[in-house]
């Protein structure tokens, strides 16, 4: 029986990536170089692209060469941005909008008195950013009885998520926070900051992994969102994540007619063609 591959919709690159590798080309075409404080998206593909026409990471402030800076889609604290805008000539900022509506809601937060609480990876480069325009008065975590162990519990917490989590977790994390947090007198503030295009994807993932018998989802091992897809995807069909075609092993498809193909936010029709292409091929 001959290989059936399905194409999930939503694939590629989302609005946010496009929109930064957008500007990003723009600008390189204009300048001849351009550094990105950190990698400007989680996919060692599009990053090598981008350094073939001049585009180069930088790892901190310290190890930026030039004067073009650009910031990257996952968006930095305040006061790194400042302090780039201090030290180099032309900054260009990236951030996606859906990442700065998690920034400004943070900081709106914290003004109004919040304590404010992320739903994420601590460690994550979006999450740290947001953490900054908290005003020092925000925490991420992803387990909510973290949250119960702080003392004093603030009396007034404000909530919102990594924009690439999945859904229904935050709302799980949130009825854990609303059980165990909840006393008198307390207030409890949700905004839902999760992106429209992340979410839309990873329905359109699932709604595919449930009616095939094997998915690929296609993005860089480093990449939350990606990861998150491939999670999602294993609670209905056996799942593996890839980075590119070379990865696929021909005795994954063994026993399996029905593939689904999905991706990472920040992966490239290339790459998403390279695997359709490597599937034909195992599936003649």
């Amino acid at each position: 029986m001959a290989l059936s591959v399905e194409r999930a919709a939503g694939i590629g690159f989302c609005f946010g990536v496009k929109r930064a590798i957008d500007i990003l080309e723009k600008v390189a075409l204009q300048y001849g170089q351009v550094e990105t404080l950190g990698a400007v998206v989680h996919n060692q593909q599009v990053l090598q692209r981008l350094a073939d026409i001049g585009i180069r990471v930088a790892n901190s402030v310290n190890d930026i060469k030039g004067n073009t800076v650009a910031i990257g889609a996952h968006g930095v604290s305040p006061r790194l941005e400042d302090e780039i805008r201090a030290r180099y000539t032309d900054v260009i900022n990236t951030t996606c909008p859906f990442v700065h509506r998690a920034q400004v809601a943070a900081r709106r937060l914290a003004r109004s008195g919040f304590s404010v609480v992320i739903y994420g990876d601590a460690d994550h480069p979006e999450v740290r950013g947001i953490l900054g325009w908290a005003d020092g008065k925000g925490i991420a975590t992803l387990d909510a009885n973290f949250i119960t162990t702080l003392e004093p519990l603030p009396r007034r917490l404000g909530v919102l998520s990594q924009t690439t989590q999945i859904p229904a977790r935050f709302i799980e994390f949130v009825k854990k926070l609303v059980d165990s947090t909840l006393t008198k007198d307390s207030e409890l503030r949700i905004i839902d900051t999760i992106c429209h295009d992340i979410r839309e994807r990873q329905r359109a993932a699932l709604d595919l992994a449930k009616r095939v018998d094997l998915m690929l989802v296609i993005g860089s091992h480093s990449s939350a969102n990606t990861k998150h897809l491939a999670e999602l995807c294993a609670t209905a069909t056996k799942t593996y994540l890839v980075e590119t075609a070379g990865e696929i092993q021909p005795l994954w498809l063994e026993g399996h007619h029905r593939v689904g193909v999905t991706s990472g936010a920040s992966t490239a029709d290339w790459t998403i063609n390279e695997v359709l292409a490597k599937l034909t091929e195992l599936g003649g």
